[in-house]
């Protein structure tokens, strides 16, 4: 096991669990509220399951799962349309056994498999899968339907994340970057046809938010502006030392977060960062950033140590994931992306993309435990 990428993980796993509580202890008026970061430590046991099964078995299975969790993916996202639940403006999830889960997020793990399969392995069965057209077109194909099935659920956050993990896993597996180019630019050409027919009402006003706060124009901080407004203020506000764990170092614990001036459905998971950034100021967000950063780092090396093709791939896949999820959850709580709902890794609330994201983690330790087993026994 490589024991520092592990010790930093559990270290953001902790830190992950004292936010969440931070942001739900004193919501005693909603009841299930205040104790979901008993649920949190739940979820990261369910996880560590995975996370250890993972890393203990040879990733080369991938060669024979990757295409079933593909399709089981998939039927998810299906069953999704037709019975899921709407959060939030996004039909997005789906309630099996009494539990409530996002199959996005199942998606995007056998997605990266599958990619990874395709892109290190599929050209091996015939010599018309070595060309980088066919290769492509099938990875594009591979990658475009759950985007396409993420986005139609009205989830952009998760539907964007897609962008930039298969764009790295297309760099990583020797795709020439004419054609990646090509693509860039198609997606330019195509980015206001989506903007006007695909996006919906909501989503459009945030962008044209996020635009407007960007020309230093007036937003209405009652209406579509209320998120943006009150996450600036409790950023802004913070400091270097900001106000202290459970907002004790200002009077009667009055932070905006505490106030309920974040929005109060979703502080826990899509905005806590916001809530990180007010109690620990500007020195606990960047020693946050850090860790992730180092993490990210300790994972770019594992990739750089796999065996082969197909385990720099799948490490590769996991850190674009990581990467987007960590720029576009901050990023948009600092002005740079548009208000998105998307969790932060390791830290937020939740019990799908915490069990993707450990499952992740166990596939990257999973690459560095076996990298000395000779290629040939493959």
């Amino acid at each position: 096991m490589n024991w520092l990428l592990f010790v930093t993980m559990a270290a953001l796993l902790v830190a992950g669990v004292v936010a969440v509580y931070s942001a739900v202890e004193f919501r005693d008026d909603e009841p299930g509220i205040s104790s979901l970061w008993r649920k949190q430590v739940i979820m990261i046991g369910v996880g560590l399951i995975f996370f250890f099964g993972a890393s203990l078995i040879d990733y080369k299975w991938v060669r024979w799962g990757a295409l079933p969790a593909y399709l089981i993916a998939l039927i998810l996202l299906v069953a999704v349309q037709v019975a899921g639940q709407e959060i939030h403006s996004s039909r997005s999830w789906l309630r099996i056994a009494g539990f409530s889960f996002q199959p996005s997020q199942a998606a995007m793990g056998a997605g990266i498999l599958m990619l990874a399969f395709v892109l290190a392995e599929l050209h091996r069965f015939h010599p018309i899968l070595q060309n980088h057209f066919v290769r492509l077109t099938l990875a594009g194909i591979v990658g475009g339907i759950p985007f396409a099935m993420v986005l139609k659920e009205g989830d952009l956050g998760s539907a964007m994340v897609w962008l930039p993990v298969i764009g790295a896993m297309l760099l990583m597996g020797s795709i020439p970057f004419r054609y990646l180019i090509s693509i860039v630019l198609v997606g330019l050409m195509a980015a206001p046809l989506v903007y006007y027919f695909k996006l919906k009402p909501h989503q459009q006003k945030r962008i044209q938010v996020h635009l407007a706060v960007l020309e230093g124009k007036e937003i209405d901080k009652q209406g579509e502006g209320y998120a943006t407004y009150h996450i600036t203020n409790a950023i802004g506000s913070a400091g270097w030392e900001g106000k202290g764990f459970l907002a004790r170092r200002v009077p009667r614990q009055k932070s905006i977060h505490r106030m309920g001036f974040l929005p109060r459905t979703t502080a826990h998971n899509d905005y806590i960062f916001a809530v990180v950034a007010e109690e620990q100021g500007f020195r606990g967000s960047m020693i946050l950033l850090c860790c992730l950063a180092f993490l990210l780092l300790q994972t770019v090396v594992v990739a750089f140590w796999s065996r082969d093709q197909l385990g720099r791939l799948i490490a590769v896949g996991a850190i674009a994931l990581f990467f987007a999820h960590t720029f576009q959850h901050v990023g948009m709580q600092v002005h740079l992306l548009p208000i998105t709902g998307i969790p932060l890794p390791f830290i937020s609330y939740g019990g799908s993309f915490m069990v993707l994201t450990l499952f992740l983690m166990g596939m990257v330790q999973s690459i560095w435990v076996h990298r000395n087993k000779p290629v040939e026994e493959d």
